[in-house]
Order: structure tokens, then C-alpha cells, then sequence
């Protein structure tokens, strides 16, 4: 969303089921994080991707990516050679 877009917590809480203080508090980690960044219009909070954040997250990643993609290869050779 933000990707596309700068938005207020406002506008991201419509997209979810969840209210408006429950977003407002997803959004205040990822800031912490370091993934997003806050800016202030009058009374709106505005919320930006901080792209380069998520490089860090999918470097980190990519050992998991590799365990997984092997082992489900593996998952789907033991079942194919069951159905055999």
C-alpha cells in the first residue's frame, strides 16, 4: 500500500478489519524498526516506506529461503515418489 503511496494511519486502517488504534500500533513498530517513517501534517500522521529497511529483512532471510526450498523439494520428491 504504502509502496505505492504515501498514506495516513487512517487510510491504512480502512484496507483491514482491524480499527484504527490496532494499525496505529502496527505502524509504530515498523517505525521503530526502521521500516517506515512519520510525517507530520497538522493533525495527520503520514506514513512512508523505508525501502532500503527491507533489504536488511530479506538479506536475513536468505538462509531461511534456502533451508526451506530444500526441504520442501525434498517434501515433494518423497510425495511423488509415493504416488508412484
Amino acid at each position: 500500500m504504502i509502496r505505492e503511496k504515501p498514506m495516513s494511519a487512517g487510510e491504512i486502517s480502512e484496507n483491514f478489519d482491524q480499527n484504527r488504534p490496532a494499525v496505529s500500533e502496527h505502524l509504530q513498530v515498523l517505525r521503530l524498526a526502521g521500516l517506515v517513517t512519520e510525517e507530520v501534517r497538522g493533525r495527520q500522521r503520514v506514513y512512508h516506506l523505508r525501502a532500503h529497511g527491507l533489504t536488511e529483512v530479506s538479506d536475513w532471510l536468505v538462509p531461511f529461503r534456502h533451508f526451506w526450498k530444500h526441504r520442501l523439494s525434498a517434501l515433494d520428491q518423497a510425495m511423488k515418489e509415493e504416488t508412484k
